[in-house]
């Protein structure tokens, strides 16, 4: 299997995953407290794709999803970004990846991108929204309108409730967000859902930001749904209720997580999360409290 990108067509919808890093990101009891006993039931499968078998770290990926429908091309969750400042996040501080390269190998131009989709707005999701340009930030996809919830970018944004206590929030979105609200480019959305075309449409699921949302594909009988961050491993389907230490409301998390895996069990959706290294998108199904991988795709 490519390690740099896989396809997958659903449908008449095209969908590329294009990895940005990959590696050990945490010890499971710092990025999900309480998750250990999820861990320990899936041991023999969760090592040593998803857990480094000698150092237990979560092993996870950044990556974004190009996905093709009705003739436009789509970018969703643009990962980190080259050259940012992260002092939350330092493994993200300073990246200087090929990812516009591997955009390029996989088929796509910067001015061939239609739609940006920013499932929420945290720094490995809206990075590559733009690039540097002489002293500042411009978007990378000058042809594209951006889709960023609005509730998450009244949150982060300046005067919002982020700003206060997490300076990181300040700089993520004074450098990946602000540039393409001031182009003009970006749709702030809000309400119940947002329909793309007649096959995709972004709902919301909020708990990881208030902004948080989740992309439904329906195309065919082919139904898939991108989470976005409402999963960060897949010891998270054996334990749904344990949420992510970087959850603004761990319990709305869990109870979006929750919710959006009982529908993709009731309409055999495929789960896209943003962050599974390997084996990227899992058919599931319901297993005692919680779910049960039936089958590994892309």
């Amino acid at each position: 299997m490519d390690t740099e990108f896989e396809h997958l067509t659903l449908g008449d919808v095209e969908i590329i995953k294009v990895v940005e890093v990959r590696g050990p990101f945490g010890a499971p009891g710092d990025l999900f407290p309480g998750i250990e006993d999820a861990w320990q039931e899936g041991r023999d499968w969760l090592a040593p794709r998803f857990r480094d078998a000698d150092s237990g770290a979560v092993l996870a990926a950044v990556q974004a999803w190009v996905v093709r429908s009705e003739g436009r091309t789509i970018v969703v969750d643009p990962g980190v970004g080259n050259g940012r400042e992260r002092p939350g996040t330092p493994h993200f501080s300073g990246l200087d990846t090929d990812f516009p390269e591997r955009l390029a190998r996989a088929g796509v131009r910067p001015e061939d991108v239609d739609l940006v989709v920013n499932t929420h707005v945290h720094g490995d999701h809206v990075g590559w929204n733009t690039r540097a340009e002489g002293d500042g930030w411009v978007p990378t996809f000058p042809n594209a309108t951006y889709l960023v919830p609005r509730a998450d970018h009244d949150f982060f944004g300046p005067g919002g409730a982020a700003e206060t206590p997490h300076d990181h929030h300040r700089l993520l979105f004074s450098d990946s967000v602000a540039p393409v609200v001031e182009a003009g480019q970006a749709v702030l959305w809000d309400g119940g859902s947002h329909r793309i075309d007649g096959r995709l449409t972004l709902e919301p699921a909020p708990g990881h930001t208030p902004g948080s949302s989740v992309l439904r594909l329906a195309s065919g009988t082919d139904r898939a749904v991108f989470v976005g961050d409402l999963l960060h491993s897949p010891a998270q389907f054996l334990a749904p209720t344990c949420s992510s230490a970087m959850c603004v409301d761990p319990a709305e998390s869990a109870a979006s997580r929750q919710r959006v895996l009982e529908r993709a069990c009731d309409e055999r959706e495929l789960v896209i999360p943003a962050h599974f290294p390997g084996p990227g998108a899992a058919e599931i199904r319901r297993a005692g409290a919680g779910f049960a991988v039936h089958r590994w795709r892309l």
